[in-house]
C-alpha cells in the first residue's frame, strides 16, 4: 500500500520510515518531494491539530491516497505558547534551524524556567477518507549550547534530564521511542494495523 507523508522535511521522512520499519509495516512511503506539483498547503490553523488536518486533507483531496500529516513543534513554558505552531519559522519565514534555536535561547535568557516540551499531532486519512488523530509529548528543557549531530530542528538544544542528553545526542532507536513523534506514532500504529 502506498501512503503519503505530507512533508518536504527529509528529517521527518527518515523518522517516519524508521518508525514504520520498527513496527513491521510494509508501506511504500511517498513524501511531498516525490510528487509533481503538490498543492500549496496553507497552515493557518490555531493549533497543531488543525494544521495537521489541513495538511492531510489538502493532500488527500488531490491524490486520493492514504495520508499521514503531522504538525509539531516546541513550546517553552516560560513563553506561553511560543514558538508553538511557528516553531519552523520562529526566526522568520525561511529561517534555518540554527536561527530558530538562537532566537529561542535568546528569548529564554532572562527566565529561570527553561522547561519545554515537544508536541506532535498526527492526522491520518485512510483510503476511505476517514480521519484519525494521535498525539504525543516529550518533556525536557532548553540549554544554551547545542549538543549532538543526530537530529534536526530544536533537537540539539532540547535536553532530557533523565537521559542526561539532548535529543540530538540520542541514537535513532531511543529517540524514536521517547520522542513526541514516536509517542504519537505508537498510537497511530494501532490505528494503521486495524485499518
Amino acid at each position: 500500500m502506498k501512503i503519503i507523508i505530507a512533508t518536504k522535511n527529509s528529517g521527518k521522512v527518515k523518522e517516519f520510515k524508521e518508525l514504520l520499519k520498527q513496527n513491521n509495516l510494509n508501506l511504500e512511503v511517498i513524501s511531498l518531494n516525490d510528487l509533481d506539483t503538490p498543492p500549496e498547503i496553507i497552515e493557518n490553523g490555531k493549533d497543531f491539530k488543525e494544521n495537521a488536518y489541513i495538511k492531510a486533507k489538502t493532500i488527500f483531496d488531490k491524490y486520493k491516497l492514504p495520508v499521514i500529516a503531522d504538525d509539531s513543534g516546541i513550546i517553552a513554558e516560560a513563553l506561553g505558547n511560543e514558538p508553538g505552531v511557528y516553531s519552523a519559522r520562529y526566526a522568520g519565514e525561511n529561517a534555518t534551524d540554527e536561527e530558530n534555536n538562537r532566537k529561542l535561547i535568546e528569548k529564554l535568557k532572562n527566565f529561570s524556567n527553561k522547561s519545554a516540551y515537544f508536541q506532535c499531532v498526527l492526522c491520518y486519512i485512510n483510503s476511505k477518507g476517514e480521519t484519525f488523530f494521535a498525539d504525543g509529548k516529550c518533556r525536557g528543557e532548553i540549554i544554551e549550547k547545542p549538543r549532538g549531530e543526530n537530529g534536526f530542528g530544536y533537537d540539539p538544544i532540547f535536553y532530557i534530564p533523565e537521559l542526561k542528553k539532548t535529543v540530538a545526542e540520542l541514537p535513532s532507536e531511543i529517540k524514536n521511542r521517547i520522542s513526541h513523534r514516536g509517542k504519537a506514532f505508537e498510537k497511530l500504529m494501532e490505528i494503521l494495523k486495524n485499518d
